[in-house]
């Protein structure tokens, strides 16, 4: 039975332990599923707070959850962070082989007691008959499998023991289960159901944009001095790299070295005390980056990792999205950089050669997806969702992909596009990509010669053109909804019916031209670089991060367990020199104010009175904490030059109610750069002339805008450019 009865009660736990003010998401409904002993079904990307989903549960429930985690690392991560938001330790325990027969005997004691709420353990753990029969004579809550994706062979990630979970849960005791995974196509959706056994569950499928993240594909020109140029560009700030094999991360880790930057390697073949020690050093901020295979990473809780970059292109698209979902979990500024050489995917094909046939094909399919998506010019956003089954209209992106941001050249596609069509009807069955070129093209293979195709009116019609032309053809009409892919036969192509209402009535259609990888386009990249909040007090942060990573050392604990980067951000904005001020600040629960706030606030209010500064919210501080919070949001948002409609979008806001927190906040005295929200509004000399008009005004009201240049300008884009003067002639 859980213990609370009502939705109230669940607002107030989420407050009390974990310091938020309110629910991510669909966290809320995940979490009253859970309570309801209903099995729930949990698709959420990377930083969306899949954690809490059983977390909180767990704390509010009679029993024990069982919480099966992949990595023991990632275990005592989870753990070492639940029992940072409360004084009890045994809240929380982990439990497998790196622990001594004294250590378990103490794990199960504080299971008995009824001490512990979650236990995490490897999916191997629970085979033992020791541990079976343990947890069959204790009351379990619930089961919560992380990583789901794991079960499925057609995962990234797949784990054989991981297909044994369900016999074993029915084997203890059939509780309610919660299954979680960040990445999942509907054909790995469907096993993970399956395999569990959880036709009945409540599917909960939160949108896998992450708005905060940067995608650029560039040439493998040089890369080394690429690699090297860009971490300079991002001084101080953690990043992974990823690597295809060990000896490249040796290679790569050394050359950093050399070149002053604080950098280990990571993979599989170190022993096990490097690898643990390497990755310590990343977690505790020892050093900025870790270059690794993808042995290194997964399920890994450092929210605050800067940049991902992929020095080869990774297996698949799941893999991409799992990777560089990594990076910025705190909502902060978060760029992924893959660099793409066609020679690499030749590479990785040979590679395959000694696996099944059947398994060389579902290899060579992912691989497949990949080189399209690295050789296209469409929205990257909007091509990676898709690929999850997500509709993703492509404006939506803001310009944070290398494809938006630096737009390309586009062809009129209507007649390539046709005869894609007309051979996937004249086929007639269920083909993929790689057959449909073969006609296009006029190849005589043993499939087109047994299937007769070399007989159809479209063989060879397309044969002046490329396969990488006819791949981006058919790949955009994949993105565009024209084509789709049957899940039980994957990588089949099948005609929707907005292909068959084109053929009836074709018109004009323009597609990507695809980019020149012979020539580097480093320069016009990106080369995004971390803007630190105008209205942070940088000075006390700086102060704030050492402190932590003083606690840190002394606890033997990574930094964010004592307080993620957004609560330090907030802190050096609201300036709370009291604990009942900073039991408001967003993330600061009442566990973590008792157990680490005190050097904080004391910290804060020597600065205060050291630097005679007026604090913002010295008067009812209480009342605005969740005022503050979203002003903090909002000026991070601005910082990252996001668009003020999305702004006010992700907070719930209307447009006319941002503004009105954006004239607070320069009234506050903070200075916002507006520059590339107001520049795309007006030119440089109209805005003078605006401006001019409000210097002249007795007090900048903006009626006196709307009277000169209503019929031009909406109230809300005026109201906007007032701000700006405000904020650049006050502040």
């Amino acid at each position: 039975m859980p213990y609370v009865e009502n939705t109230t009660e669940i607002e107030d736990a989420l407050k009390r332990i974990f310091g938020f003010d309110r629910f991510k998401g669909q966290q809320k409904a995940i979490c009253e599923n859970v309570l309801a002993g209903k099995d729930t079904f949990v698709i959420m990307p990377t930083g969306g707070g899949k954690s809490l989903c059983y977390q909180l549960p767990a704390l509010l429930s009679e029993g024990t959850a069982v919480i099966v985690s992949p990595l023991i690392a990632l275990m005592k991560n989870q753990v070492d962070s639940i029992r940072g938001f409360g004084e009890q330790e045994g809240v929380a325990h982990f439990f497998n082989s790196s622990l001594t027969k004294g250590e378990r005997e103490k794990v199960k004691q504080d299971i008995v007691s009824g001490k512990t709420k979650m236990l995490f353990v490897a999916p191997e753990s629970l085979t033992k008959e020791e541990n079976t029969q343990f947890l069959r004579s204790i009351q379990v809550s619930f089961f919560a499998i992380d990583e789901a994706h794991c079960i499925s062979e057609w995962g990234h990630d797949f784990r054989p023991e991981y297909r044994r979970l369900r016999a074993i849960i029915e084997e203890i005791d059939r509780a309610p289960i919660i299954a979680l995974t960040a990445t999942a196509t509907p054909k790995v959706q469907q096993d993970i159901l399956k395999n569990l056994g959880m036709a009945d569950a409540t599917l909960f499928k939160d949108s896998f944009n992450r708005p905060s993240l940067y995608y650029e594909i560039r040439p493998k020109v040089e890369v080394n001095k690429e690699i090297i140029r860009f971490i300079r560009q991002h001084q101080g700030k953690s990043g992974i790299i990823y690597c295809q094999n060990r000896k490249k991360v040796e290679e790569l880790a050394e050359l950093l070295q050399l070149n002053g930057i604080s950098a280990v390697p990571y993979h599989a073949g170190l022993d096990s005390k490097t690898r643990n020690l390497n990755q310590d050093l990343f977690l505790h901020q020892e050093v900025d980056v870790i270059v690794a295979t993808i042995a290194f990473g997964m399920g890994i809780d450092k929210p605050d990792i800067r940049f991902i970059i992929h020095h080869d292109i990774p297996k698949s698209l799941e893999s991409y999205y799992q990777e560089t979902g990594r990076a910025g979990r705190d909502g902060g500024e978060g760029i992924c950089v893959a660099f793409y050489d066609y020679n690499d995917v030749v590479k990785l094909e040979k590679l395959l050669s000694g696996k099944p046939i059947a398994e060389q094909e579902i290899h060579k399919l992912l691989l497949q997806e990949v080189v399209s998506f690295a050789e296209s010019g469409a929205c990257r956003r909007q091509a990676l969702l898709h690929y999850f089954g997500e509709h993703f209209p492509k404006e939506h992106c803001n310009e944070m992909c290398d494809n938006c941001a630096h737009p390309k050249e586009t062809f009129p596609a209507k007649d390539a596009l046709l005869l894609v069509f007309d051979t996937l009807l004249a086929m007639k069955g269920k083909y993929k990509m790689a057959q449909v070129l073969d006609v296009i093209r006029g190849r005589h293979t043993n499939h087109t010669e047994t299937y007769r195709h070399t007989e159809l009116a479209q063989f060879g019609k397309g044969k002046d053109k490329p396969d990488a032309f006819w791949l981006a053809v058919m790949r955009q009409a994949l993105v565009q909804d024209f084509l789709s892919k049957e899940v039980e036969h994957y990588g089949t192509l099948l005609l929707n019916k907005k292909a068959l209402s084109f053929i009836e009535s074709p018109s004009n259609i323009d597609f990507y031209k695809d980019r020149d990888f012979q020539a580097s386009d480093s320069d016009e990249s990106s080369g995004l670089t971390g803007k630190g909040g105008s209205a942070l007090d940088t000075l006390l942060l700086s102060l704030l991060k050492d402190l932590r990573k003083q606690i840190a050392r002394q606890r033997n604990l990574p930094p964010f367990v004592i307080f993620q980067d957004f609560s330090l951000d907030e802190m050096a904005t609201a300036y709370p020199i009291n604990m009942d001020e900073l039991k408001q600040i967003s993330g600061v629960g009442e566990g973590k104010a008792i157990k680490f706030g005190k050097p904080f606030v004391d910290l804060i209010a020597r600065h205060v009175e050291e630097n005679d500064i007026d604090r913002p919210m010295d008067v009812g501080f209480k009342s605005v904490a969740n005022k503050s919070a979203i002003k903090v949001a909002v000026i991070q948002s601005i910082d990252r030059k996001i668009p003020l409609d999305v702004i006010a979008r992700n907070k719930d806001l209307e447009l006319a109610d941002l503004i009105h927190e954006l004239e607070g906040i320069v009234q506050a005295g903070i200075r916002l750069d507006l520059d590339y929200y107001v520049n795309k509004l007006t030119d440089k000399e109209e805005q003078e002339g605006i401006f001019e008009l409000l210097r002249e005004s007795e007090n900048a009201d903006v009626q006196v805008l709307i009277d000169e240049y209503g019929d031009v300008y909406s109230e809300d884009e005026l109201r906007v450019l007032r701000v700006k003067f405000l904020s650049d002639m006050g502040n």
